[in-house]
């Protein structure tokens, strides 16, 4: 850099940035490897984040603004179902009204305008429903008391650095590694998870396939299939309506 000084009277800066460029050659992210978070493990990871804030707050210390986001954001992306880059390129114009579901009211819908690209191909536009209540209201009360504060200029950007920039998909894994590793949850669990635990619980909760195929923009149902892992318990529920729902099976008698 020295050098480059000396010569040109200037020195290499960074023009390619999370905000300005799109990911080309992604993880597979129909990994079976990766697996959702239980409940439990989902509510031990957003109390923690959410006593992050609290600690901070109380006892005076920088960075709760920064925890405070970042317990949103990560909340954010499982209750819609994101992609890490998705979640950190979303706007507040992104934000709409599901004209069928009032109750949300302009946090109804939800546009993700980065969606993962064909090999080689422009990002993928959808629209994602809002369906988990909390997650709207976590949400709306950071665009109400916590954004104001942290936004400069005119920039429609959800989501800010500590120097009011765009901030970058790193801060989400970072922060979901401290949260998981303090809690001792699996180390192999990563903020991709999150985006499973969505697709797995929605589907434990009797939403249709197809429904949850759509808000997580996949082309085939085979993918979303991969994505789910329901639980034992609901494994076994539904194989017990099965079996009830074949007069066939009630009535065999059994010679012993």
């Amino acid at each position: 850099m020295r050098e480059c000084e000396d010569r040109f009277g200037t020195h290499p800066i960074q023009i390619c940035h999370d905000w300005n460029t799109r990911p080309h050659v992604q993880e597979n992210e129909g990994d079976p490897r990766r697996r959702p978070l239980t409940r439990g493990e989902l509510q031990r990871l957003f109390d923690r984040a959410d006593e992050e804030v609290e600690a901070r707050l109380a006892a005076g210390r920088k960075g709760a603004a920064a925890a405070y986001r970042d317990a949103t954001l990560l909340k954010v992306v499982y209750g819609w179902g994101l992609r890490s880059h998705e979640a950190i390129m979303l706007d507040t114009v992104d934000l709409f009204r599901n004209p069928k579901v009032s109750a949300f009211g302009e946090l109804g819908m939800l546009r993700v305008r980065f969606g993962k690209s064909s090999r080689g191909g422009p990002p993928k536009l959808r629209t994602v429903a809002s369906v988990v209540p909390w997650a709207v209201t976590a949400l709306q009360d950071y665009l109400e008391n916590m954004l104001p504060l942290m936004r400069t200029g005119t920039s429609s950007a959800m989501w800010f650095s500590e120097r009011s920039r765009r901030l970058g998909v790193r801060a989400i894994g970072d922060r979901f590694a401290r949260y998981r590793d303090e809690l001792g949850l699996d180390s192999r669990l990563t903020p991709h998870c999150l985006r499973h635990s969505y697709a797995t619980h929605l589907i434990e909760d009797g939403h249709d396939p197809v429904f949850v195929q759509r808000q997580l923009g996949h082309v085939y149902q085979s993918t979303t299939s991969i994505y789910t892992h329901v639980s034992e318990d609901f494994a076994n529920r539904l194989l017990q309506a099965a079996l009830t729902n074949i007069p066939e099976l009630n009535t065999l008698e059994v010679t012993p």
